[in-house]
């Protein structure tokens, strides 16, 4: 796919329509080694862009695994806390990537995290730019599976398994899908649900007399958080792991 230079700059850069358009104008865009000379200029994602020699990563989606920390909240603006948007602007990725020789890397400006973990929650959050996968992944009615990993603050028991698939009242106007529970150890488990509903997983909980301590999000549909990844660590997903969302 082609498009205007200044359109390929102002989308994949902190540059303005107008800045690039500057830019060019004063030389400081190059395309395939070349020097740009005018705005409509057609490039495509597989040319090599340069603006002050700092290499322009130009994707039309994108998409990112980021090891949420807790203190970090699930939104693209926030008055007063940092959101996780702004977080991963704030660092480098992990990995080979494309990237300026000062290290600076070009996100699409439209990024937003695809569905939420609350703020002291850590773990698997995909963060992309486009709308209709996320859209397909987040639709209630496609039942994506989500599986967490919880810490308590008492044993769990045998009938909570029963109780969690044959679904809980935390105060909705209808029960809990079915979920299932895994009991790792007597106060650790991993829960799967297929539903996203406010402080959920806590609420399930709490609904058994229990008080989650610590929770991770460690799988959202076919994509597992790769354990290599430290929290607070962010990497773009591979090819494979895109078309495993996608399916």
């Amino acid at each position: 796919m082609n498009m205007r230079l200044d359109k390929y700059l102002a989308d994949y850069t902190e540059m303005t329509r107008s800045q690039a358009k500057k830019a060019i104008r004063e030389g400081r865009i190059r395309v395939n080694g070349q020097r740009a000379k005018k705005g409509d200029d057609k490039v495509s994602f597989s040319d090599s862009v340069l603006w002050d020699e700092k290499e322009v990563s130009g994707q039309r989606y994108q998409y990112i695994m980021l090891n949420k920390p807790a203190g970090v909240v699930s939104a693209t603006q926030d008055d007063k806390e940092t959101t996780v948007v702004e977080y991963i602007r704030d660092r480098r990725p992990v990995g080979s990537l494309p990237q300026s020789r000062e290290g600076k890397i070009f996100l699409a400006k439209d990024l937003f995290p695809m569905g939420r973990l609350d703020k002291d929650t850590e773990g698997l959050l995909v963060l992309t730019n486009d709308g209709e996968l996320a859209h397909r992944l987040l639709s209630p009615k496609n039942h994506v599976e989500k599986k967490y990993f919880v810490r308590l603050d008492k044993d769990l028991e045998s009938t909570d398994v029963e109780h969690i698939w044959e679904g809980l009242d935390i105060g909705e106007k209808h029960r809990t899908k079915p979920a299932r529970l895994e009991i790792l150890s007597p106060r650790e488990c991993y829960l799967t649900i297929t539903e996203g509903k406010f402080h959920q997983v806590k609420r399930m909980f709490a609904k058994l007399g229990k008080t989650v301590l610590y929770l991770k999000r460690v799988e959202m549909g076919n994509l597992r958080m790769e354990e290599s990844l430290p929290v607070g660590e962010w990497r773009f997903l591979t090819e494979k792991e895109i078309e495993e969302l996608r399916r």
